[in-house]
């Protein structure tokens, strides 16, 4: 995404990874016109956007401007000073965790304080924070690697940290950045070599403290019976994930047009947020969500593919930090899409790249504009180019 991103699509060699950038671009231009057409009677409707149907359209689309220029400009910072500043970064994620909590620095909305109010713009401190755990678990895992698969030196200290974020994360409320940060981190230490009894010892810890969770929270157990029979209470628990429903059924294989929905008329709540491939589904039919999951796809299978180049390049950070923004991404995804289709229990993730909202959206960015410097410097180094 450097000069070369705009000027290079003639030469012969391309400079960076075009089916990976130009699939992250669908999702995101795909992402502005389905949050402006699911956001359009909610804005109309409401006091504080001054009844204009195109608020929240303007909002995403200056959030998706900068999103892009931030992109630009990491996308020129070296990998290997990601690397070097990865424990300061997740130093800074924790330490906004903390002042979320704090009254008079984070707000409070419907009952979760996950919010910093700052001067122009909200800040999502858990946004920030997935990218963080990606770069810090991947540069631990670098350093540890000769020692990882031991407990007490490799695994037992990034399972204290870990369990510090959580209980930030517990507080806020915010399980559904909890679980993707845990299975993000954890996936980085797997790939990068934990010991396979360790791991499977972990897997079992985390599905057992998950569990704990949702039993001992009233609000989680009424998702979980939502989640199991929406139908048995329409107008109450199962509500939400109804009206998606609906949404997917209308839809049917050709969806019922762009802009037609009937489920955004105030029928489906966070249309344009967490459900918003449920308006998708609608709207443009089992061929779009269809296309939206084949782009995540290719999405996630190219941030391997440059993950396993540059471990075969023996750079060993990069693989792991390429190969870890995969998984989130990719995780964070699929939760989304299985909440909107039924699959999986209600929870507060949006769609990366997609949904509104200015922390997740510029993160993704900078995310990925850390992917494709990656993939760049292996494109370098094997033209025998310094990196």
């Amino acid at each position: 995404m450097s000069a070369s991103f705009v000027f290079a699509r003639n030469a012969p060699d391309a400079e960076y990874d075009r089916g990976l950038a130009w699939a992250a671009l669908l999702l995101a231009a795909t992402g502005l016109v389905m949050v402006y057409s699911a956001s359009i009677a909610t804005a109309e409707s409401a006091r504080y956007t001054g009844h204009n149907p195109a608020w929240y359209l303007a909002r995403h689309g200056v959030v998706l401007g900068v999103a892009f220029v931030a992109a630009l400009t990491v996308f020129l910072v070296p990998a290997k000073w990601w690397q070097r500043a990865a424990p300061l970064l997740f130093l800074f994620g924790v330490a906004m965790l903390v002042l979320v909590l704090i009254p008079g620095f984070g707000r409070e909305v419907n009952g979760a304080r996950r919010w910093l109010d700052l001067p122009a713009f909200s800040l999502q401190p858990s946004e920030v924070v997935k990218l963080a755990a990606v770069l810090y678990a991947a540069d631990y895992t670098a350093r540890k690697h000769a020692v990882l698969k031991s407990f007490r030196k490799g695994l037992l200290p990034m399972l204290g940290v870990m369990l510090l974020v959580s209980w930030l994360l517990l507080r806020e409320p915010d399980f559904g950045a909890l679980v993707v940060i845990a299975v993000t981190t954890f996936g980085i230490l797997f790939l990068g070599g934990m010991n396979g009894r360790h791991f499977a010892a972990l897997i079992g810890m985390l599905a057992a403290g998950f569990a704990l969770l949702v039993v001992l929270s009233p609000y989680r157990m009424q998702r979980i019976f939502g989640f199991m029979d929406p139908w048995a209470d329409p107008l109450g628990k199962g509500y939400q994930l109804s009206h998606a429903l609906i949404a997917f059924g209308r839809g049917e294989w050709l969806g019922v047009g762009l802009g037609a929905s009937v489920e955004k008329l105030h029928y489906l709540p966070e249309a344009h947020t967490d459900f918003l491939l449920a308006v998708i589904a609608e709207e443009l039919g089992f061929v779009g969500v269809a296309a939206v999951i084949a782009l995540f796809v290719w999405v996630v299978a190219r941030a391997f593919a440059i993950g396993r180049h540059a471990g075969l390049n023996e750079r060993h950070f990069s693989a792991l930090a390429a190969q870890g923004i995969g998984i989130w991404l990719g995780f964070q995804a699929l939760i989304n899409m299985g909440v909107n289709m039924g699959l999986l229990p209600t929870k507060g993730l949006t769609l990366p790249l997609m949904s509104y909202g200015g922390s997740g959206l510029l993160v993704n960015f900078v995310a990925l504009a850390i992917l494709l410097r990656i993939d760049w410097e292996n494109r370098q180094l094997q033209r025998g180019l310094h990196a």
